[in-house]
């Protein structure tokens, strides 16, 4: 099975955003005033927006959104076969993704996971975010949330260190 990454389209993200896995979901719904997938699909396209592929069917969406000059949030959500999406997107992340944003002058990228989401967390670990607080009650619910971040100064070191070990990773998933 071969993913596919792709610019992401409304239709795309409304469907993800439909079938999305249920904690992904939680942890969005619990920040929202109502659940509402076109206003979340929609919201995915304010900045640059992908979509994976598998055997032609959206299965996750991912991106990044800049919320003032500088300082950019990071985000993705997926269906239950995101599991499967993860390595593309890790390598998109390093080759597309990570270099636009540095380009568009970021000084901070944030991303910020529902406390417990031990995957999100090795996962933003492993693209290099450091993990910098807890979010106390940041859920409608009084949720807690963490604050995940790459800076400008971490950046470089980011895609220097990880250019090499990706790189085997995709030779090694073309065998």
């Amino acid at each position: 099975m071969k993913a596919r990454i792709v610019g992401a389209t409304l239709r795309d993200l409304t469907y993800i955003a439909a079938n999305m896995r249920p904690q992904d979901r939680h942890e969005i719904e619990c920040q929202l005033e109502r659940w509402n997938v076109d206003l979340i699909a929609l919201s995915a396209l304010q900045g640059p927006a992908y979509v994976v592929e598998l055997d032609g069917n959206p299965e996750a969406a991912f991106g990044a959104t800049q919320q003032r000059v500088g300082l950019w949030q990071a985000w993705s959500w997926g269906s239950k076969r995101m599991h499967r999406c993860v390595p593309a997107i890790t390598r998109f992340f390093y080759a597309v993704l990570g270099p636009h944003v540095a380009a568009q002058g970021a000084w901070r990228v944030e991303a910020r996971p529902i406390a417990g989401n031990e995957l999100a967390c090795r996962w933003l670990a492993r693209l290099g975010a450091q993990e910098r607080c807890l979010l106390p009650g940041y859920g409608k619910d009084g949720e807690d949330f963490l604050l995940y971040e790459w800076t400008r100064e971490g950046w470089a070191n980011v895609f220097r260190k990880t250019a090499r070990t990706e790189a085997a990773a995709a030779h090694a998933d073309d065998r």
